[in-house]
């Protein structure tokens, strides 16, 4: 996770270093290039800006949705019984899944296990 971000930072540095770069020329410019070049700049720092935007915001919707609390029953095939724990979304992995409290529990492969929203208001 942190290599992404560090890749994608990168990148931005090295966009905002390419449109910040004078341009090296002996002529001189005219207005409609000058204005050309300042449109360029505009567009390209726009989408610099939607894209952290973008990233900003569905980083915090996956940190968010990673925070909601679900209730997950275990049922048992060999006794019939039925465990239900109060857990973060992001702590469940594919077997197994840590509780609020910090207790973390591993399935075994017979074991079911059922996802649901808490009730909690």
């Amino acid at each position: 996770m942190l290599t992404k971000i560090l890749v994608t930072l990168l990148i931005i540095a090295g966009a905002l270093f390419y449109v910040r770069k004078p341009a090296r020329s002996d002529q001189t410019e005219t207005a409609t290039q000058f204005g050309q070049r300042l449109l360029f700049r505009y567009v390209a720092m726009g989408f610099v800006v939607l894209a952290l935007f973008g990233s900003a915001v569905y980083w915090y919707w996956t940190w968010q949705d990673g925070e909601q609390i679900v209730s997950v029953s275990i049922v048992s095939p060999l006794d019939n019984k039925v465990n239900i724990y109060q857990v973060h979304k992001r702590d469940i992995s594919e077997n197994e899944f840590t509780t609020v409290e910090g207790i973390k529990i591993r399935l075994s492969i017979q074991e079911r296990i059922i996802i649901a929203p808490t009730d909690a208001k």
